[in-house]
């Protein structure tokens, strides 16, 4: 265990800020509100959080639209907060990661007030500016993630600019050596400071091709899908140069103490995905977020298929990571519902790899719902009734069953999910068939089996909605056997099992000392099992 590293063996826990505490009654979640709930994390048995954009912002995007790199939002608080905040974090024994928005900064940022004031003002190419296509219009057909085109036209200057998200959202060149060397010191600020590493938003958009050519038409794409999906983003990410990018910021946070850590938001397939752990002679980011449990079909067989192919995948020396949603993607609880969503905890905690928890998600929330006149997010007020607003996983996280749950003594920025005076974190936590009680055991349960944090993997054979593995570590076996479906499922254990012991069901009222009869066990429905084999 000494040389294994924190981010490997630990769990990480994002927050999202504005949802989680408020301490001063303006309805929006704040630092020292997330300050005055790290015991909550700490008893939870994380390792990390991971914050959120807190960066001063006009919120045109809720903080992905980045004003100023090395500072705080005051909708937060102030840099002697989040002072504050690390240090609580540290003195708990908790590391504290910050959200690195590089692709893109604000349109208010004072690097792009220069740069559209002349075709001549020395941060022009800070950003991406093109003239307008022979016979006008946009430069291509490059689509923005949130709808229309992504270029947007200045009239001051007669050139369009490149956002690949909103036109308040301008993408940063990072062709330009000036840029570069300043959002790498934006990094070394708070490294500096001491944080702990950073999750690095959409890393595979950073760079362009460099002759913008057309995107090619999506041949699958069908009305509904969202515009983004018209197009391939074939020129407009994920281009070999980004790779170099990464092997910089990585040698910047390797050259800090207490291993720093970089985490690299990456929606690619899986082949492609593994270049962003970079090389033996240019390393990438540690962790490129691995996104599979949230794309792949709940189905046994399919998230057999998708493990395998992840860990044969994987250069030598690359560490796995999984998650079961974001501040993007609906919540685990929606998606599969509440009894399996205690099975995909089993799952995302008992897998090899850091697991990354969504806060809310360890009280088994759900979507809230969101009436037309409280929609706050851009990409739903763009392109309404697709499905693809972010509001409803961004609610406030509910503490107790006092007026708006704790969150706030204000009015809340978003509406409370409608259950949370019964589904909050002062209920759950005397109740030991909760949601929130078996999250503490799993996690307590990865700390005292190091099979469960740092051992080998093997995929067993499993048949019907069984899905079913085994955890090795210096002579532990740990076995994982996960029903998937809504009715009884026999699984058969290996012969080298022995007589396993019990160690945790997802089903509050299964007898803790049970012992597997023979090499054969029986799941309930939505039932997921964890055992302890006989040393061999």
């Amino acid at each position: 265990m000494n040389d294994v590293r924190w981010w490997q063996s630990g769990a990480i826990y994002q927050v999202y800020p504005r949802s989680f505490q408020d301490s001063d009654g303006d309805g929006i979640g704040d630092l020292a509100g997330i300050a005055g709930r790290l015991d909550h994390l700490v008893t939870l048995g994380v390792d990390a959080l991971w914050l959120s954009p807190i960066f001063p912002s006009p919120m045109a995007d809720f903080g992905y639209d980045v004003a100023d790199y090395c500072g705080i939002d005051p909708r937060f608080g102030t840099l002697a907060d989040f002072d504050a905040l690390l240090a609580a974090a540290h003195d708990r024994g908790l590391k504290l990661l910050l959200d690195f928005v590089p692709n893109h900064s604000s349109d208010r940022h004072p690097w792009f007030a220069a740069s559209r004031t002349s075709r001549d003002d020395p941060k022009r190419d800070w950003y991406i500016w093109r003239d307008p296509a022979p016979g006008g219009g946009p430069p291509n057909n490059w689509i923005s993630d949130f709808g229309g085109s992504a270029w947007e036209y200045d009239a001051a200057t007669g050139q369009y600019y490149y956002h690949a998200f909103l036109k308040e959202q301008p993408d940063l060149n990072w062709r330009n050596p000036d840029l570069r060397a300043a959002m790498l010191d934006a990094m070394r600020f708070w490294l500096d400071r001491g944080v702990d590493g950073f999750r690095i938003d959409v890393l595979w958009h950073m760079i362009k091709a460099a002759g913008f050519p057309d995107n090619p038409p999506n041949p699958d794409y069908r009305p509904g899908m969202g515009a983004m999906n018209a197009v391939l983003q074939l020129h407009s990410t994920d281009q070999p140069e980004v790779h170099a990018i990464a092997a910089e910021m990585r040698a910047i946070a390797d050259g800090y103490d207490g291993d720093r850590v970089l985490i690299g938001e990456i929606y690619l397939p899986v082949p492609r995905l593994m270049a962003y752990y970079g090389t033996d002679d240019s390393p990438g980011t540690h962790l490129p977020f691995n996104f599979q449990l949230i794309d792949a079909p709940w189905d046994a067989r399919a998230l057999h298929g998708a493990i395998a192919d992840y860990e044969g995948a994987l250069p030598p020396g690359g560490w796995p990571n999984w998650v079961l949603g974001n501040h993007d993607r609906q919540r685990i609880a929606s998606r599969v519902g509440e009894a399996q969503a205690r099975v995909a905890a089993m799952l995302l905690l008992t897998l090899r790899g850091t697991p990354t928890i969504y806060y809310g998600d360890e009280l088994g929330l759900r979507d809230g719902a969101i009436p037309p006149h409280c929609v706050q997010d851009p990409r739903e007020l763009r392109e309404p009734g697709l499905g693809l607003g972010r509001d409803p996983v961004r609610t406030p996280m509910p503490w107790d069953d006092s007026a708006n749950a704790g969150f706030t003594r204000g009015e809340p920025w978003l509406p409370l999910n409608p259950d949370s005076s019964a589904r909050n974190v002062a209920r759950q936590s005397d109740d030991v068939g909760s949601m929130l009680t078996l999250y503490r055991q799993l996690l307590a349960l990865r700390r005292a089996h190091p099979s469960l944090a740092i051992g080998d993997l093997t995929l067993l054979d499993g048949s019907g909605d069984v899905l079913a593995f085994e955890r090795r570590w210096q002579g532990e076996c740990v076995i994982v056997a996960l029903n998937l479906g809504n009715r009884e499922q026999r699984f058969d254990l290996p012969l080298s099992a022995g007589f396993p012991r019990l160690l945790l069901s997802t089903l509050p009222d299964a007898p803790p000392n049970e012992v597997a009869d023979g090499r054969t066990i029986f799941l309930a429905p939505d039932e997921g099992q964890i055992l302890l084999a006989e040393r061999r």
